[in-house]
């Protein structure tokens, strides 16, 4: 990993109306590192995310990627579209489309790729995620934890330098969530940029290179993620943490 940052966010605030949902968040994420957001329902932690790849247009601040500023550049944004990925709570499969054109159809459209090329990558994906048998299931035929390894094979079918992931787990039975974390967790190893909005705290601790608290639109803490929930500074971040004594902090 080297230090030069693969994305900052600087003094990041999103209004919706008169509700302030992110104050002030200021961050960077080096390549190749894995960061973990945290903190509860409500926080503004999925609004960063989606301020991140412009789903939400951000109120000030500034989102800089690969030393570019995406906000008031249309190049650098659509430069953004092709190099971050995001990973949806609720899937957003393509319904009307089976499980190999759901990892194609992006690659032919964005990437400009062949129908064969977008076909060889999509299934070398889908094998990763361990959802090849599946090429010609519609979404609706498959489980929670098989859409979300989809999800998972058709965002990494875009070639992404980064991987956004809102709550990958958070919609998915309690049986099915082991099965997604293991992906992500071989991705991680794989020296993917990733930055997880995410509850579940042992794949935080175990997984990330860094953890962040986000309580009320501010990041209250951070730190390296064993350290953090070993020792954590602040009281809001001790008091959150608390609600998470199963696992041997």
């Amino acid at each position: 990993m080297n230090n030069t940052p693969f994305l900052e966010i600087k003094h990041l605030q999103k209004n919706f109306g008169n509700h302030e949902v992110l104050k002030d968040i200021s961050l960077a994420v080096n390549q190749g590192e894995v960061i973990s957001i945290i903190g509860s329902s409500g926080s503004g932690k999925s609004t960063i995310l989606r301020c991140i790849n412009l789903l939400e247009e951000p109120s000030g601040g500034d989102i800089i990627i690969e030393g570019k500023s995406i906000l008031n550049d249309d190049a650098a944004k659509k430069e953004m579209r092709k190099v971050v990925g995001m990973v949806f709570q609720s899937f957003n499969l393509f319904e009307n489309m089976n499980v190999l054109k759901n990892c194609m159809i992006g690659q032919i459209k964005v990437l400009k790729r062949n129908k064969e090329e977008a076909r060889e990558i999509a299934l070398k994906n889908l094998k990763s995620v361990g959802m090849d048998a599946y090429i010609n299931a519609k979404p609706s035929q498959l489980s929670g934890g098989q859409k979300q390894r989809v999800a998972i094979a058709r965002a990494l079918s875009m070639n992404p330098k980064c991987l956004l992931f809102d709550e990958p787990t958070s919609a998915l039975d309690p049986e099915m969530v082991s099965e997604v974390l293991d992906v992500i967790k071989s991705l991680a190893k794989t020296g993917l940029t990733m930055v997880v909005v995410t509850h579940e705290m042992q794949f935080a601790r175990d997984v990330s290179d860094r953890v962040i608290f986000v309580d009320e639109g501010l990041i209250v803490e951070q730190g390296e993620a064993k350290a953090f929930f070993k020792n954590p500074q602040k009281e809001r971040t001790k008091d959150f943490l608390k609600r998470f004594t199963s696992i041997s902090l």
